[in-house]
């Protein structure tokens, strides 16, 4: 079994695959401070709650967050005996190479995320990651990470405005009943789905008429799906693209004895 973790920016998502399927998928907040130790105990724990056997054999690694990347390695070696593969370390193979600026470091969920569409769908793709950070990841046809688009965060954006206005409050990102609120927290809540909707749309075709070709729009992250609800942004929705990619580098990998 391959244990498959992805560590963002605000939550580190751990998924299980076991050549097949997927068998659970477990979530945390991503903190530096956190031992290997505490990883396994809060891992094994939720491992057997969901009755699982944990006869894993490899890790692979995507993290935003470098300072957690020394802990999740030590998790690995300890208490799995595996050496993980580390997403954008030079020992870590794609299989398209990313074609950007020389010395631009690209985010490995980036990369992950460009690996798991390609397998997918194929190339000519546009994928929008909505995390910490609202990304447009643009792949090309033979399945290269060629460069993107970054935006604030929705649920950063919100944080921004509650902590700079005082008389805002903090609410939810849902999708309001009109655009037009008639209270406070109807209003942040237009201005912040409509806004990315708008945000979204206007960046998508503005990537399209600049690639010149036809594309597919890939969204994913946890609120890929309501802001689908505003209007059609996406042609698919992937929950666990960003668990697919990995699997795929992994195999990739493999195949080609990096690992």
């Amino acid at each position: 079994m391959i244990l498959c973790i992805d560590c963002g920016n605000t939550n580190t998502v751990f998924s299980i695959w076991d050549g097949v399927r997927f068998l659970c998928t477990l979530r945390t907040s991503t903190e530096h401070q956190r031992t290997a130790d505490q990883y396994y105990v809060w891992f094994s724990t939720l491992i057997q709650h969901h009755g699982i056997r944990t006869d894993i054999t490899d890790v692979i690694i995507s993290s935003t967050v470098p300072r957690v990347v020394f802990n999740l390695r030590v998790f690995a070696d300890r208490y799995f005996r595996a050496r993980p593969l580390v997403v954008g370390k030079p020992d870590c193979l794609l299989p398209s190479p990313p074609r950007v600026d020389a010395g631009t470091n690209v985010g490995p969920d980036r990369l992950v995320n460009a690996a798991g569409a390609f397998d997918r769908h194929g190339g000519n793709l546009i994928v929008v990651d909505f995390g910490t950070a609202t990304t447009f990841d643009v792949v090309a046809h033979d399945g290269a990470y060629v460069g993107g688009v970054i935006a604030p965060g929705v649920n950063l954006s919100l944080e921004a405005l509650h902590a700079s206005a005082a008389a805002l409050p903090h609410v939810d990102v849902t999708r309001p009943p009109t655009v037009i609120g008639t209270n406070t927290v109807d209003c942040m809540q237009s201005g912040v789905f409509w806004g990315y909707v708008g945000l979204v749309r206007g960046v998508r075709d503005r990537i399209r008429a600049e690639y010149g070709q036809p594309m597919r729009v890939i969204g994913t992250g946890g609120l890929a799906s309501l802001f689908a609800q505003g209007d059609v942004l996406f042609d698919l929705i992937e929950d666990d693209l960003t668990m697919h990619g990995l699997t795929v580098i992994h195999a990739y990998n493999k195949e080609h004895g990096a690992i």
